[in-house]
């Protein structure tokens, strides 16, 4: 199996990985769910963050032909479209993301949005691959946490967006529009299954004062340490964990924004008349009644 060169990059504002994975044999590379600063109190954006991705794409002399999402985010902005327009690759997600479309349309009322996932340059199927020069890269559908959630193995690397954390924090929530226990169980258990050895990267780390954030745990480790999901979990008592937990959850910070946006492939709502795009922030819609 041949080795992904993996560099991470990481947003600590909302704790999110970004990855450039490229081939050690030739310059073709691919960017993997990059970030959009972004600043809930003024509503203003930034590209510093996107910025040092391109950087150092433009530094290793990379050619890109794809930035990969592994979902529509719901804690950050994605900066893929501004990416696209620095390296001209084109923007993929998995084909559940006309669910998640369909599922968001009423929530804010997205009377203007094609839920049919033609705002994304390729939307991925389960079983589909793609070569990255001489790697090849293979999409398995993992959903549970959104309908949309893919990953993407990589020679002996994996991408699992948010279906697994570090093994002492543990596994994605899945209440949002669309998450389902048993799906993301089955979704985990098929990760499981690859290789011992495979590096299973992460979207997300929140780590305890006692590490630094770490983008990377072997499935092996996983299955032994994961505090929700280890070897012996039952379907029956990770569904009853994780309903129970998700019940006491807030939501994240950046739902509102991060949703509206990631749903168009990262592209801002269309400029009202004074040239201004606006988001909005249904009333009594998401979350636990206070």
């Amino acid at each position: 199996m041949m080795t992904a060169n993996v560099q991470e990059f990481y947003h600590k504002p909302t704790n999110t990985f970004s990855y450039v994975v490229s081939d050690p044999e030739s310059d073709a590379a691919v960017i993997i769910d990059p970030v959009l600063d972004y600043d809930h109190k003024s509503g203003r954006t930034g590209t510093a963050s996107a910025d040092t991705i391109a950087a150092y794409i433009q530094d290793k002399g990379f050619s890109v032909d794809w930035i990969l999402e592994t979902h529509a985010h719901a804690d950050h902005l994605t900066a893929a479209p501004y990416l696209k327009g620095l390296v001209g690759a084109g923007i993929a997600i998995g084909e559940g993301i006309r669910t998640v479309q369909k599922n968001f349309v009423p929530v804010f009322n997205l009377k203007d949005l094609a839920t049919d996932g033609s705002q994304f340059d390729r939307l991925f199927a389960e079983g589909d691959s793609f070569a990255i020069g001489g790697l090849t890269a293979r999409v398995m559908s993992t959903p549970g946490h959104t309908s949309d959630s893919v990953t993407y193995v990589i020679g002996d690397a994996a991408f699992i967006g948010d279906t697994l954390f570090s093994p002492e924090y543990g596994t994605a929530r899945v209440d949002f529009p669309g998450g389902d226990a048993r799906l993301l169980y089955q979704s985990i258990q098929r990760l499981f299954s690859l290789p011992p050895e495979t590096r299973l990267f992460l979207c997300h780390d929140y780590p305890p004062e006692s590490r630094d954030e770490t983008p990377m745990f072997t499935v092996a480790r996983q299955r032994a340490e994961n505090i929700h999901i280890h070897d012996g979990v039952d379907e029956a008592a990770f569904v009853t964990m994780r309903e129970a937990r998700d019940a006491t959850l807030s939501m994240p910070a950046l739902i509102i924004p991060s949703v509206q946006v990631n749903i168009r492939a990262g592209n801002m709502p269309s400029p009202e008349d004074n040239g201004v795009s606006y988001m909005k922030v249904p009333v009594n819609m998401l979350g636990k009644a206070l």
